[in-house]
C-alpha cells in the first residue's frame, strides 16, 4: 500500500465529497424517535435516509450494492454489500439519528447550522455520528483505487441508535441472513481521548433508567397552609434517591450495582493516565471554580468507565422560577440515568432499582417507576494478534504517536447485541468524539483533520485483514 497516495485520497475524497455532504446532513433535524415521536409525519428521518442514499448511489464501490430497509412502523436501515475476493466478511457500524437540539449553543452557532471554523464542522450529528457512513464509503474506495484485495465488506446505519437501537433488533433478525456472522466489526460511534493518535475502545458501560414519580397531593395547596402537614414530593424524592447514592459523594450504594474491574481494563487505565495526566479534565466546561469528585486521574477514568453512576437528566411538575406561586406541588417526577458497568446485565440493575426505590416508601406516599431504559454494556474480547499490530502501525503512520485504549462511559447497545450473538468476532470500536466536541451538548463539532487520518486509519488496518 502507498501510504502518501492514501493520505492524499482520503483527504481529497473528504473536502470534495463527504464534507458538503456533511453539511447538509446537520442541518437536518433528524431527532431520534424518542425525541421525536412523530418522526413519520414529521419526515426528517427519511429526508436524511434520502441523502445519505443519492450520495452512495453516486460515489458507492464498484461492485457495491445499496438496499434500504424500512418495514412499517420502523425507521429505516441504510445496508450496502461489496462481496470479496478474499475469504471473510467485516461490517461497518454507524448511525444518522441525532439527540435534540439542547440549549447553550455559541450565539454563532446551531444545531441545525452547519459552520466551518479552525477546522472543526459544528452542528449536531456530524460527530456522532453522521460522519461513519460517508467515511466507511471513502475507505472502500481509496482501497480499490489501490487494488487492494477485500473480504465481503457490509455496512449498516441505523435511525435508532439515540433511541437504544430500538429498531435494530428487528432488521438483525429479519435479515441475519443478509448480514453474516463478521469476522471483524469496526464501529465508528465512540470517542478519543485526545487528537494525537489512534484510539480505541474496549469497553461501553451500560444504561439503566425511568421516570421516577411521587406524588402526594390530588392539587397543589397554599404552601402555607399545607406544609409542615403534608410532605414535600421532592423531599420524598429526596431520601428515596439517598436510598440509591451517596449525596456527599456520588457513589452508588447497592452493591448489585457493582462489579470487580478486570485487570487488563486498570492496566488500560493506568497507561491512559500515564499519557494524559488529568488533561481528560479539560474536555468539561467547567463553571467557575468547580473540581472534580476526585483529583485521583485514576479513579476518574475507572469511575466513568466501570463504575455505576447516577444523573438526573429531566424533572417534571416544577414551574420555573418565574411562574412559582407559593404552592405545595402535588408531584415531582425526575428522569433518572444510571450508567452501570459493562459486564453489568441491564436487567438486574433494573430490579436493583425497583426494589431501592420503590419498596416502603416514607409516609406511604404514591411512588411509581416507568418508561424504563436499559441497555447491558460492553467489553470487548482479546485482539488477534494481527489487528493489534495493524493498530499500532495505523497510528504511527498518519499520527506519528503510539495508539492507546479506553473505555467510554456511554452505550452503544449494537456492541452488545453482537458480542452476545457472535463470540467469536474482532471487534474494532473507534471513533472522533475527543475534548469538548460535546456530543449531546451544545456546540458539538467535528474535528475534520482527525477525522481524516482516522479515515486513512481504518483503511490501513483493513489492508492488514489478510493478514490473519
Amino acid at each position: 500500500m502507498d501510504l502518501k497516495t492514501l493520505t492524499s485520497t482520503v483527504r481529497t475524497f473528504w473536502d470534495e465529497h463527504i464534507i458538503p455532504v456533511l453539511k447538509t446532513y446537520v442541518e437536518i433535524p433528524c431527532k431520534s424517535p424518542v425525541f421525536d415521536p412523530e418522526w413519520e409525519r414529521n419526515g426528517y428521518i427519511q429526508e436524511a435516509s434520502q441523502l445519505v442514499q443519492s450520495w452512495i448511489k453516486e460515489h458507492q464501490p464498484t461492485g457495491a450494492q445499496l438496499t434500504i430497509f424500512q418495514d412499517p412502523g420502523r425507521t429505516p436501515l441504510l445496508f450496502l454489500e461489496l462481496p470479496g475476493t478474499v475469504q471473510g466478511s467485516v461490517l461497518f457500524y454507524g448511525h444518522l439519528d441525532k439527540q435534540p437540539e439542547m440549549e447553550g449553543w455559541r450565539e454563532d452557532l446551531g444545531p441545525w447550522k452547519a459552520v466551518i471554523q479552525d477546522n472543526k464542522l459544528y452542528g449536531r450529528g456530524g460527530a456522532d455520528d453522521g460522519y461513519a457512513v460517508f467515511a466507511a464509503i471513502a475507505v472502500l474506495n481509496a482501497l480499490q483505487e489501490q487494488g487492494i484485495p477485500l473480504p465481503t465488506i457490509r455496512i449498516i446505519a441505523e435511525f435508532s441508535e439515540e433511541s437504544g437501537s430500538r429498531d435494530l433488533p428487528h432488521y438483525i433478525d429479519t435479515y441475519s441472513h443478509r448480514i453474516g456472522s463478521p469476522d471483524l466489526v469496526i464501529c465508528l460511534d465512540s470517542g478519543v481521548g485526545d487528537y494525537e493518535r489512534f484510539w480505541t475502545t474496549t469497553s461501553l458501560r451500560g444504561l439503566a433508567g425511568g421516570t421516577l414519580r411521587v406524588e402526594v397531593l390530588k392539587e397543589g395547596i397554599h404552601s402555607g397552609h399545607g406544609s409542615g402537614i403534608v410532605p414535600s414530593s421532592f423531599r420524598i424524592l429526596r431520601a428515596l434517591l439517598d436510598r440509591l447514592e451517596d449525596s456527599k459523594t456520588g457513589k452508588i450504594l447497592p452493591s448489585t450495582l457493582s462489579v470487580d474491574i478486570p485487570e487488563n481494563r486498570i492496566e488500560e487505565a493506568q497507561e491512559l493516565v500515564q499519557v494524559l495526566g488529568s488533561r481528560f479534565l479539560s474536555s468539561f466546561p467547567w463553571s467557575s471554580t468547580m473540581q472534580p469528585v476526585s483529583h485521583d486521574p485514576l479513579e476518574l477514568v475507572l469511575n466513568q468507565t466501570w463504575r455505576s453512576a447516577l444523573s438526573v437528566t429531566g424533572v417534571d411538575g416544577i414551574p420555573p422560577i418565574h411562574d412559582s406561586g407559593n404552592v405545595l406541588r402535588p408531584f415531582t417526577a425526575v428522569k433518572l440515568s444510571m450508567r452501570i458497568p459493562p459486564t453489568l446485565p441491564a436487567d438486574v440493575a433494573i430490579e436493583t432499582l425497583k426494589s431501592i426505590l420503590l419498596e416502603n416508601p416514607p409516609y406511604d406516599a404514591e411512588v411509581s417507576l416507568s418508561d424504563y431504559e436499559a441497555a447491558t454494556g460492553w467489553n470487548a474480547p482479546p485482539w488477534k494478534s494481527w489487528l493489534q499490530q495493524a493498530i499500532q502501525e495505523a497510528s504511527e503512520n498518519f499520527f506519528g504517536a503510539p495508539a492507546l485504549a479506553m473505555g467510554e462511559g456511554g452505550s452503544i447497545p449494537f456492541m452488545s447485541m453482537l458480542g452476545q450473538r457472535f463470540p467469536d468476532t474482532q471487534f474494532l470500536v473507534t471513533g472522533v468524539l475527543g475534548p469538548q466536541a460535546n456530543a449531546h451538548g451544545p456546540n458539538e463539532f467535528l474535528h475534520l483533520p482527525y477525522a481524516q487520518k482516522l479515515t486513512s486509519s481504518i483503511a490501513y488496518i483493513l489492508a492488514q485483514f489478510n493478514q490473519q
